[in-house]
């Protein structure tokens, strides 16, 4: 992104900030003496459009906190809880806590890219508010607040906040480092932005024919999907996760869409995206190589289908009003090795403002130390089992 946008620090909500990272027009969140002495509760909401409505308008808010993201999680066997937020009787934020079971007698609650809230400064009351909501098998809070922090250069989030009162640092589960690109510019602003490469990558596809957007091919998506996993050795839920996150996401605020760049009608590109508010997430997606021939027995040129997908994308949030795009994930650690850095790259072709979304967690139970350790070692194991080796992904 440009400097003056860096100097904008634009939020998850794609509205303009002042002081501490990303950030929302208010004080910055590592002065603990500015919180308030307020007393949150959490009132249970069964309404998914009057939560989705809540959600959607907040400052500072993600669509993975939207009700149909909590559905998909159904699949895999986990709760979802929804609650307001509230200050008296002024509602002051919006929360999907996502009970995960781990044996009997012992679970976690999770926020994913959550809460939905106001202010930051509301974040130790908010934690206090869970007690009252937690079971005595919840043993572990952990949140994301999903407020982004810019990132310098050479930057590991080691300056980010340490704390919100009770909540500490923690390891995110959704990417904790991003990429994410202001949308609020002209389409001429927005391509002029983008690095050179991409420039020449993107005007090559229009040559060739390259059609790239919204599509309802999730055959084509789940191909990509799934070739670009193996590729990649990289996890995924299963299919009816991903079937249910893109009918629920639809149907009570936010959305969710498919996105496909195609070559002679062949889906060589594509993504999956979620959007809320003022901004849309790329969650999943890949590529694959086009091996298909001319007329003349020749391998068909490269049609820079990965390119067109990124800026059709782009477009395509743009014109429909959102004001705020996440890449979704990059490496906290750089190595070229790892298939981790190719997707670094290519992201950066498209912009260039790399932010933090830190996690933070509360113990709930004595037991919270041993339970981390075990959630460790079965994540290192799985790793181990799937790609050879027990580093994360990102």
């Amino acid at each position: 992104m440009t400097g003056k946008v860096m100097k904008e620090r634009i939020d998850a909500s794609g509205e303009e900030g002042k002081e501490g990272g990303a950030g929302q027009d208010r004080a910055s969140p590592e002065r603990p003496d500015t919180i308030p002495p307020v007393r949150l509760t959490l009132q249970a909401i069964t309404d998914p459009h009057a939560y989705d409505e809540v959600v959607s308008r907040m400052p500072i808010t993600s669509a993975l906190q939207g009700w149909g993201y909590g559905e998909a999680r159904r699949v895999l066997g986990q709760v979802p809880m929804r609650y307001l937020i509230k200050d008296g009787e002024r509602t002051v934020g919006a929360v999907q806590l996502i009970r995960k079971r781990l044996v009997p007698g012992l679970s976690t609650l999770y926020a994913p890219r959550g809460p939905a809230i106001e202010s930051l400064e509301l974040l130790p009351a908010f934690a206090q508010a869970v007690r009252g909501v937690a079971k005595p098998t919840d043993v572990l809070l952990k949140i994301e607040p999903p407020y982004p922090y810019l990132a310098g250069e050479n930057d590991e989030g080691q300056n980010l906040p340490a704390a919100f009162g009770p909540l500490t640092r923690a390891e995110t589960e959704q990417p904790e480092h991003t990429i994410v690109a202001d949308l609020r510019r002209s389409e001429d602003e927005l391509f002029s932005g983008l690095h050179s490469m991409a420039r020449r990558n993107v005007r090559t596809a229009q040559k060739l024919g390259v059609v790239a957007g919204r599509d309802d091919d999730f055959e084509a998506f789940w191909e990509i999907f799934t070739a670009t996993n193996e590729r990649a050795k990289l996890g995924a839920f299963p299919r009816e996760y991903y079937e249910t996150m893109l009918r629920e996401a639809n149907s009570y605020g936010g959305e969710a869409y498919l996105v496909l760049s195609r070559y002679q009608g062949k889906a060589l590109a594509g993504g999956f995206f979620v959007a809320m508010g003022k901004g849309t997430y790329y969650l999943f997606g890949g590529s694959v190589r086009d091996d298909r021939v001319g007329e003349d027995g020749k391998p068909l040129k490269d049609s820079k289908a990965p390119d067109a997908f990124y800026w059709n994308a782009m477009l395509d949030a743009q014109q429909r009003g959102y004001e705020f795009f996440d890449f979704w994930g990059i490496p906290r650690v750089l190595d070229e090795s790892k298939h981790s850095y190719g997707v670094f790259k290519m992201k950066l072709k498209f912009s260039e403002q790399r932010v933090w979304y830190p996690a933070y967690e509360l113990p709930l139970s004595p037991l919270a130390p041993l339970v981390k350790r075990a959630l460790r070692r079965r994540k290192d194991q799985n790793n181990l089992r799937k790609r050879g080796t027990t580093d994360d992904v990102l």
